[in-house]
């Protein structure tokens, strides 16, 4: 097996001007990126870190992100993505748990680097090292504490190469990522990439103009997407004339597609360049669809391509094709281990929470969460933890977070709040800005004059997401 480093080095050597990574400040060559990633590496080694160690990369969604990434990998670390934009309460807790040997960027409380003193590092190789995990990505997690989702596949090439080919990356081929780099797809897709010798296009800011404009001036093969960027550019002026013919294949993950949405971009890009993706980060079980195949089968989120999937009833026993019930996954050796939370096992298969069926040919559909997690924008958000820091307030006494459609984002977060005392939203908002990203505080804000959980601190949040969805008054 091929260590992530000389596999780089390997494709440096064989075409060293080739680009390798695109972003608003420029591109960075194929030589470029692993030289400029031995001198990271050097300055993160003389900080203190440790082939297996862990170090959390807390940058913007741009080159340095991923030549930080390569850096690590180069040390035998594990590298944990996270947003640069991360509240320091949430980060703190992050740090807590995972002890990571350093933290690239601003931390406070954790040993940090900014980037400097690297310029003066050599850029020769440095020894061979593998990482035995190649990414440690995180999660909210449904007690409103953060987890780690700890990779059990090694810093090697060709297995991840076999996944990302599966996924129809080609060998240098060009893949564009409009999503942030924190987030574990984009992370992996740009892993992918990189390691199949591909040019790799980051955003550090979303903009459907801008997107539109990159496929084009770059001719973008390969495309990352979830529904509420396919929306942005569908919607965009710029989009009907577009020139997308380079698209061979935009996968979208990460939450429901509507249906019309997905039917825009059929009939843009061709139905055999539009493919759908479902899997958790633990990646217990993948499965995909073609365009093709979804307009045989609207709805469906595909078949297995690695793992297996079962449909379990309340009793724990498989259902009949067309029953809904609880989705559950395996894999046929461990895919992953947990920092910080426990997997929902049923006879060795585990859940991620989702209700839904297959069909007679074994094609999965999904109805919705069965526990009260929240899609924004495509981005996993639980409520417990937005409750758990809305609760901190000294005004809240309790507290209920829903989530309420939104045609942009899927769903948009409601929070519905028992206070002491009198508190604007605006307070609200800026309590929980020290505390929370943005995509996970509340759009809106309601009062209630009753407590929201019982004695034995349970509440309905369906219910009450229900009720205002019937025109319960706020």
């Amino acid at each position: 097996m091929t260590p992530f480093a000389d596999r780089l080095l390997a494709l440096a050597d064989a075409a060293p001007d080739a680009p390798a990574i695109t972003d608003s400040g420029g591109t960075l060559s194929r030589r470029e990126l692993d030289q400029l990633s031995n001198q990271w590496a050097r300055a993160l080694q003389a900080r203190g870190v440790q082939a297996q160690d862990i170090v959390s990369i807390c940058l913007p969604s741009d080159r340095r992100f991923l030549v930080a990434a390569w850096a690590v990998w180069k040390l035998g670390a594990t590298p944990q993505p996270l947003s640069s934009r991360i509240a320091p309460h949430e980060l703190r807790e992050i740090v807590e748990l995972t002890r990571p040997a350093i933290v690239i960027g601003d931390a406070p409380g954790a040993t940090t680097w900014d980037l400097t003193g690297a310029e003066g590092e050599s850029t020769d190789p440095l020894p061979t090292r593998v990482a035995q995990s190649w990414k440690a990505p995180t999660s909210g997690g449904s007690t409103g504490r953060p987890k780690v989702i700890l990779s059990t596949s090694a810093a090697v090439a060709e297995p991840l190469m076999a996944l990302g080919r599966l996924l129809r990356i080609a060998d240098e081929d060009v893949l564009l990522t409009p999503a942030p780099l924190h987030h574990n797809g984009p992370f992996l897709s740009a892993s992918l990439a990189m390691l199949l010798g591909g040019h790799v296009v980051v955003m550090d800011r979303f903009d459907p103009q801008r997107a539109l404009d990159l496929i084009t001036d770059h001719r973008v093969g390969w495309l990352y997407s979830v529904p509420t960027i396919m929306s942005r550019m569908a919607k965009h002026p710029a989009a009907p004339a577009a020139d997308l013919s380079s698209v061979h294949t935009m996968f979208h993950m990460a939450a429901p597609c509507a249906e019309w949405l997905k039917r825009w971009w059929i009939d843009k890009i061709g139905a055999e360049a539009v493919w759908e993706l479902y899997a958790g980060t633990e990646v217990q079980a993948i499965t995909t669809i073609s365009g093709t195949e979804w307009l045989e089968r609207p709805g469906s989120v595909g078949r297995p391509i690695s793992g297996e999937i079962t449909v379990l009833g309340e009793d724990g026993t498989p259902v009949q094709p067309g029953e809904l019930g609880e989705v559950f996954m395996r894999s046929a050796a461990p895919t992953y281990r947990y920092l910080g939370g426990t997997a929902r096992v049923v006879d060795g298969w585990e859940s991620l929470g989702d209700m839904g069926w297959t069909d007679a040919d074994g094609y999965l559909f999904l109805s919705d969460r069965k526990n009260d997690m929240v899609l924004v924008g495509g981005v996993n958000v639980y409520p417990a933890e937005v409750e758990s820091a809305l609760d901190a307030h000294p005004a809240v006494a309790t507290s209920c977070v829903i989530g309420l459609p939104d045609e942009d984002l899927g769903n948009v977060l409601h929070a519905i709040v028992q206070l002491s005392e009198q508190v604007d939203d605006e307070e609200l908002s800026a309590f929980l800005a020290e505390r929370l990203a943005p995509h996970k505080r509340p759009r809106t804000f309601e009062r209630s004059d009753s407590p929201l959980r019982d004695e034995a601190g349970k509440t309905r949040r369906s219910a009450l997401r229900e009720a205002r969805l019937n025109g319960v008054p706020a």
